[in-house]
């Protein structure tokens, strides 16, 4: 029986999410609907309380003791720039330091951050998957936070771009855990259509729930494409095997989630024991059960950056499903199907909910209204199948995921899976990242400025080499097989975002900050025979706690220095032909290595120009951070 009274008042957060010197967006959830106070601590010692009411903070249950709250406020009078200001949040009374004292660096009594009147630097990355054995990245942030001296030695804010939490895989120990938040909060539970179980609650005890969720799916024959597309049923070969075995299914589940990923609250009121297992289940689980207990450790140190730093967000595939509308087959077969097509949905509730909201709060009005009524209106804890199908249909056709940062230099943040370019010559074939529509738009949002910094999860100058064996496998028609999504892999996409590089009134300065491919690297890119720009630097990072196979990685960078080399000709038959990439150097790198295979976090500092005049790699295992050198001219 659930006691509410033993419950904190808030179970994840503070999360500072877009912050201006006239706009204070900050997430949390309460274990109730919570009358909140916001206290700003400002440097000239003037102390503003600001009671906030339904106008300045949303609240949308998502179960019996679950309510997430966003605050977003509008200041009459701009906050000073370049300077600490502190900031509590008061409930009933009771400040932050007595309800999240984890959140607090030494002997400060409250959490502060910093307005930067422009982006001196910024920390960014991307994969964060719990039960990976790397160390946990986001400790590098914390580590910077508490080392920082003057207040631009802080980020001027963290970019998350891609795959903050693994829907699609999920550790048993996480799964149990998952399910052990459920029910201590009363996660709302809902009817499933499509699967051998008829609800949620039915679901969580099944015997296939953990390690087979697959066999969820009624044995038809109308139903092995979809097993194995959107399960997993097909092992990759060259990057990574499936492990889509518990995925997640369920609002509520994907929900829990969040609330272990992001807080050591919510660890504090579950005490999960092992289902029912085979023997060679017991072992898996037991191996994964060493990384969730190292991860769940780490997570007050990721509770305290949260709560210090502007924290941006943006969606790839692993947030929702693999693969997530990779080719026009894909999309066909998911949301083909009611099972498939709930779970993606679900997914991306949950993403509205607990990351998008708090880029753009402004857009998402009607969303969060028929959200609201959704989750307000609950009988016998379950949510309204209907309601909930409507609200998924109008998430899955939402089409402004996208944001710019009116900063210096400005920010623009692609959303490269739900606006797809689908290939003009067969359904298998991997989706342009951006249709035309949006490619425009794009160009539009650059139009002007003289340099900007562009978010795009999967990174726009990759690795040829492994583009290659991509562009292979889905000539032979398995593009699945391996991840088969780049932006050279679609032409009318490719020569598209080529081209607004190339225009006259697009920015002089880019910086494309990428992951996703689970191992870091910095290009240059130079217009061939052109002088005076665009200047453009690749920079990716990635994984935050994810790392590539070793070994394949080490053979990958060699293949590629030697086929791809600048005066090899196999470069005239690349999209980029027109383009010369030339790497930098991880610094302390073996001879000749290029690509850097290690779990932590990327930073870059920019000049007044917004140009890159540092770039770091620092390491999840405590070691140096990395600098990615510039070649000698």
């Amino acid at each position: 029986m659930l006691q509410p009274d033993t419950l904190p008042a808030v179970i994840a957060g503070p999360l500072l999410r877009r912050l201006e010197p006239q706009r204070l967006v900050i997430w949390l959830v309460g274990s109730r609907a919570l009358a909140l106070c916001l206290r700003l601590q400002l440097p000239s010692g003037e102390t503003l309380d600001t009671p906030l009411d339904a106008t300045h903070c949303q609240v949308v249950p998502v179960g019996r003791h679950a309510f997430i709250h966003l605050i977003d406020i509008a200041l009459s009078h701009a906050l000073p720039q370049d300077e600490i200001i502190g900031y509590d949040l008061l409930i009933d009374g009771l400040a932050i330091a007595q309800w999240a004292p984890h959140v607090l660096y030494g002997d400060a009594a409250t959490p502060s951050f910093v307005l930067h009147s422009r982006i001196q630097h910024l920390v960014h990355g991307s994969c964060r998957k719990p039960h990976h054995r790397a160390d946990e990245g986001l400790l590098c942030v914390d580590r910077l936070l508490a080392d920082a001296r003057t207040p631009l030695d802080r980020p001027a804010l963290l970019m998350m771009n891609g795959d903050q939490i693994y829907a699609d895989d999920v550790a048993g120990p996480m799964l149990r855990a998952i399910h052990g938040l459920i029910a201590r909060l009363g996660l709302f539970d809902e009817y499933l259509d499509g699967a051998v179980v008829s609800d949620s609650a039915s679901l969580y005890g099944h015997r296939a729930s953990y390690y087979h969720r697959a066999d969820l799916l009624p044995a038809l024959d109308s139903n092995e494409t979809l097993r194995e597309r959107f399960f997993g049923g097909v092992k990759k070969p060259i990057f990574t095997s499936s492990t889509a075995d518990n995925h997640l299914v369920t609002f509520a589940e994907v929900i829990a989630m969040y609330l272990l990923a992001w807080s050591p609250a919510p660890w504090t009121l579950i005490t999960p024991e092992p289902p029912p297992l085979s023997a060679q289940e017991q072992q898996r689980y037991a191996r994964e059960q060493v990384h969730i207990d190292q991860f769940r450790d780490g997570l007050p140190g990721v509770a305290r950056v949260f709560a210090h730093l502007s924290t941006l967000m943006m969606f790839d595939d692993h947030d929702i499903t693999d693969d997530w509308n990779l080719s026009a087959q894909w999309e066909e077969t998911a949301y083909g199907h009611p099972f498939s097509k709930r779970i993606i949905g679900n997914a991306l509730l949950a993403y509205l909910l607990c990351q998008g909201w708090g880029n753009q709060p402004q857009v998402f009005g009607e969303l969060l209204g028929q959200t609201q009524a959704l989750t307000g209106q609950v009988q016998a804890n379950h949510l309204d199948a209907a309601a909930q199908d409507a609200l998924l249909e109008a998430l899955l056709k939402f089409q402004q995921w996208h944001y710019v940062l009116p900063t210096t230099p400005a920010l623009v943040v692609l959303d490269t899976r739900t606006r797809r370019w689908r290939s003009e010559f067969a359904l298998k074939q991997p989706s342009g990242l951006l249709d035309w529509e949006a490619l425009s738009e794009l160009q539009q949002a650059l139009l002007d400025h003289p340099s900007a910094i562009i978010v795009s999860p999967a990174p726009v100058f990759g690795v040829k080499l492994i583009e290659t064996v991509q562009k292979v496998f889905s000539w032979c028609g398995f593009p699945l097989l391996v991840d088969a999504e780049n932006w050279m892999a679609h032409r009318g996409a490719a020569q598209v975002i080529l081209n607004i590089f190339r225009h006259s009134r697009t920015p002089g300065n880019y910086v494309i900050l990428s992951g996703d491919v689970h191992y870091s690297f910095v290009y240059q890119v130079l217009i061939r025979h052109r002088n005076g720009g665009p200047n453009i630097w690749q920079i990716t990072s990635s994984g935050i706690k994810n790392e590539f196979p070793p070994r394949l990685l080490e053979w990958f960078d060699r293949l590629n220095r030697w086929l791809y080399s600048p005066r090899s000709p196999l470069n005239w038959f690349t999209r980029r032909r027109t383009m010369q990439v030339v790497p930098y150097i991880p610094e302390h790198a073996e001879a000749g290595e290029r690509l850097w295979n290690s779990a932590g976090i990327g930073q870059v500092f920019f000049n007044e120009q917004g140009q890159p005049q540092a770039i770091y790699q620092h390491n999840a295992d405590g070691k140096p951070r990395t600098k990615m050198m510039a070649p000698e001219k």
